[in-house]
């Protein structure tokens, strides 16, 4: 049985979105610039400025979500803005003006965020051969409205978005999900991403044919990470990959 599997090649491609696709940490990057201009405009001290950004994104990072609480994304990010004003200043902010830098923060990085021509292109050539799967992790909300403004959808047979589901990347059963609902076999998709610890992991957990790492900093492999079975600089090079495959 895994001869005949083996003979028939990659059939499927599952694609993480972030930093995979689409460039998300430099659409942040840009945001935050916006951000920046909009608060050297008020009556914040310049010199708490990069202060208030820099506290902002240690909660992004660091941010737990849970719906069933009652609030949307959207609240617990202006939260966000409202604590590193507050913590930076050591008063109590406008809540204008948290509301202002969340929404100049977030629709300027989703104008900002595109799936470039190239990538655009790519995609449209796999498909002719291969079934495409989206799988991304976070927040229903964040990543959708993500996909509908890099127009990308159309372009995959399935796509999943981990906030939907009970579990995310590296769990195995968000993969057996996009395994059983796209009618594929493990064996036969290939997983690409560039986080080792959800994109890498998970396919390995799932037991896919293979597993490619988007380096694009072209970092070396952390101290007892996985380890992928390829590794390229950018989606863009996809296509050696699977010759080396067929």
């Amino acid at each position: 049985m895994w001869n005949m599997m083996e003979s028939r090649g990659v059939s499927s491609i599952i694609f993480d979105l972030d930093n995979t696709l689409v460039d998300t940490a430099g659409a942040g990057r840009i945001a935050i610039e916006k951000v920046c201009d909009l608060l050297k405009s008020t009556r914040v001290q310049e010199s708490h400025v990069k202060d208030i950004c820099h506290r902002f994104l240690r909660k992004l990072l660091h941010e737990t979500f849970d719906p069933s609480e009652g609030k949307t994304i959207d609240d617990v990010r202006i939260h966000h803005w409202h604590e590193a004003l507050q913590e930076t200043q050591g008063t109590d902010p406008d809540p204008a003006l948290a509301n202002s830098c969340y929404y100049t923060w977030k629709n300027t990085r989703l104008q900002v965020l595109t799936l470039s021509p190239e990538v655009r292109s790519l995609l449209e050539e796999l498909q002719k051969n291969y079934k495409l799967l989206l799988l991304t992790n976070g927040d229903t909300q964040t990543q959708w409205e993500k996909i509908e403004a890099v127009r990308c959808e159309g372009l995959f047979s399935l796509v999943v978005v981990g906030g939907d589901h009970p579990e995310q990347k590296p769990a195995r059963s968000i993969f057996t999900h996009c395994f059983e609902s796209a009618g594929v076999q493990p064996q036969d998709c290939i997983m690409v991403g560039d986080s080792l610890g959800t994109d890498i992991q998970g396919g390995i957990n799932a037991r896919v044919r293979a597993t490619v790492w988007i380096n694009s900093d072209c970092k070396s492999l952390p101290q007892g990470s996985v380890t992928p079975d390829y590794t390229v600089p950018s989606v863009l090079k996809l296509n050696d990959v699977l010759l080396e495959l067929s």
